[in-house]
């Protein structure tokens, strides 16, 4: 598929890469459009093709009290608002074969979780709504795994699918990225780095993911400079106090920064 293909995307011209940003899990409209309305100016600015992320429900959480939405209809509700008013596609994640009709609905890509990309019922679903599918790889799976993640979309009559790495295992309480992935998914589909995820620190004994956020623009230039598609990268105006995955959350007061430098790497990269 073609990147311009998605209703509202902008900058395709630019030969940037794509940006999937938002917060983690809507916790509610004001915070959504003041996220949104920051990450539409810098974009446009840097001429990045843009995509507004934001979970409507956090199904895998790691204890039973953590936060998991404000409401499945309310949450998707205000993803469909901040399109709407920022005139931007968003981007959210299903967890069960139910959301993915439900989210199609509102939004323009569904996310497959990486603890469920082995899903086959969802991936199905997913894919058969017509919507871009992007496929989170396992913590546990290999690059090479990813085909066949791939390969489900497309046997259910779409070529409408990404692939986004957010690190691999190491050990029980920490992730690394492998850079020889990148090209090597890059054969199957459009690719995306999930910068800030490949940062949790997960498995802490107090029940709540860490995180290494002050690695964020390292790895970011690590895959720029390895010709990756796209970058996901969550962010948030007060991440300590963000109700999902603060500990590795880039400050929004970073974003532009942080965005200048990578729009620059890439422009030697092109002309390379």
């Amino acid at each position: 598929m073609q990147l311009q293909d998605i209703q509202k995307i902008k900058h395709t011209e630019s030969n940037n890469f794509f940006l999937l940003c938002g917060p983690c899990a809507i916790e509610g409209e004001e915070m959504a459009f003041r996220i949104a309305e920051r990450v539409v100016e810098i974009t446009n600015k840097l001429q990045i093709p843009y995509v507004f992320k934001g979970s409507f429900k956090k199904a895998n959480r790691s204890r039973i009290d953590s936060f998991t939405g404000i409401g499945n209809e309310k949450a998707l509700e205000i993803l469909a608002k901040v399109s709407e008013k920022f005139d931007v596609p968003t981007v959210t994640d299903i967890h069960e074969t139910s959301d993915a009709a439900l989210a199609a609905q509102y939004v323009d890509v569904l996310q497959i979780p990486a603890f469920l990309v082995r899903q086959t019922d969802l991936v199905v679903a997913a894919a058969k709504t017509g919507k871009v599918v992007n496929l989170k790889k396992g913590q546990f799976m290999s690059p090479e795994a990813m085909k066949h993640a791939v390969q489900k979309v497309k046997d259910s009559g779409s070529d409408k699918a990404w692939i986004t790495d957010r690190g691999t295992m190491f050990g029980y309480q920490d992730m690394i990225v492998d850079f020889r992935g990148i090209p090597t998914m890059r054969q199957y589909a459009p690719t995306v780095l999930d910068v800030t995820h490949s940062l949790q620190q997960p498995n802490q004994s107090v029940g709540v993911t860490g995180g290494r956020p002050d690695m964020i623009e390292t790895i970011a230039r690590a895959g720029v400079v390895n010709n990756v598609d796209g970058l996901f990268i969550e962010t948030h105006f007060d991440p300590a106090n963000a109700k999902s995955d603060g500990a590795n959350m880039l400050h929004l007061d970073n974003l532009e920064t942080l965005l200048t430098n990578l729009t620059a790497i890439r422009k030697v990269v092109n002309s390379l």
